[in-house]
Order: structure tokens, then sequence, then C-alpha cells
């Protein structure tokens, strides 16, 4: 009868045909730099990017532009609104999370990010006009006191209903 022992099967003591394994005592398993070449591995030559997440990702970032364009074109006024009531929006999702009611995680992310992105442009827009950092944050100070809370857009529509 024999018995296997765990270092036989660690990846450390075989390792695939092309790989070396290293004995300097670290974990690394890397390529052969001498007897492996890209001959040898013809998919690592040039392989081009998968069809389905290259053309995403080409995708996503036209989308991007896109959205960025849109918000470039805001005014300032609606650009302030529109982080109000997103704000408002990510409030709700935090309290569907907290009564653990059905909503999509996806969503945090993406509400996020469209507020970093209307914040942002709002301080491109302040860069412009030549207002420092220091400036900056007590107008945003001033700003946030006097909003004007008032229920996010989603809620709006249900209560027209």
């Amino acid at each position: 009868m024999a018995t296997m022992s765990l270092a036989a099967a660690s990846p450390l003591t075989s390792a695939p045909r092309g790989v070396a394994v290293s004995t300097s005592g670290t974990a690394f398993c890397g390529l052969r730099a001498g007897g492996a070449s890209a001959a040898r591995f013809s998919g690592l030559a040039a392989a081009p990017p998968a069809s389905g997440r290259g053309e995403a990702a080409v995708v996503r970032m036209a989308k991007r532009e896109q959205e960025l364009e849109e918000i470039r074109a805001m005014e300032t006024e609606k650009l302030e609104e529109e982080v109000v009531d997103l704000k408002g929006e990510l409030f709700l999702l935090r309290l569907k999370r907290s009564a653990r009611q059905e909503f999509k995680s996806s969503e945090f992310g993406r509400m996020r990010k469209r507020i970093a992105r209307l914040l942002t442009v709002r301080r491109e827009r302040e860069i412009e006009q030549g207002i420092n950092k220091r400036m900056s944050r007590k107008l945003d100070r001033k700003w946030k006191l006097g909003i004007v809370v008032r229920p996010p857009p989603s809620l709006r529509e249900k209560k027209e209903d």
C-alpha cells in the first residue's frame, strides 16, 4: 500500500510542463526564461483580447464619456439639484438595506460614482473661476446649509400617483 504525502501534491514539487519551480525558497512559480520560448506557448505570443470583454470595455468607456458630456452641459444650479436628489436616493437605498428589503446592490456604486462625477465637474468650474481649495470648502459649507430637504424623485413620483 502506497501512501502519498501532502508535499507530493503541492504546487512547489509538481509543476505543469513549461513552468519552472523555484528552488530559492520562495513560492513563486514563473515561466522559464531560457528554455520556454513564445513559440512553444503559441497563445502567449500576441493574443488579441477576448472579443466579449474587450468590446464591452470600449462600450462602457463610450457611455462614460457621453455621461460626462451631459454633466458638463448642465448648468451649475441643475448640477447641484442633481447631487441633492442622488444623495436622497442613496439615503433611501441605505434604508432599504437596513430594513432588509429588496434592492440592487450595484446601485450603491453607480450612485456614488455619479455623485462624484457631478462634484468633480462642479470643482472644475470653481477652478476655472479661480476659486482656491480653501474658499471652495467655505462655499461648500454654505451650500450644504442652504439645501432644502425634499423627497428624492422616486418618492415624488409615488406621491403624485
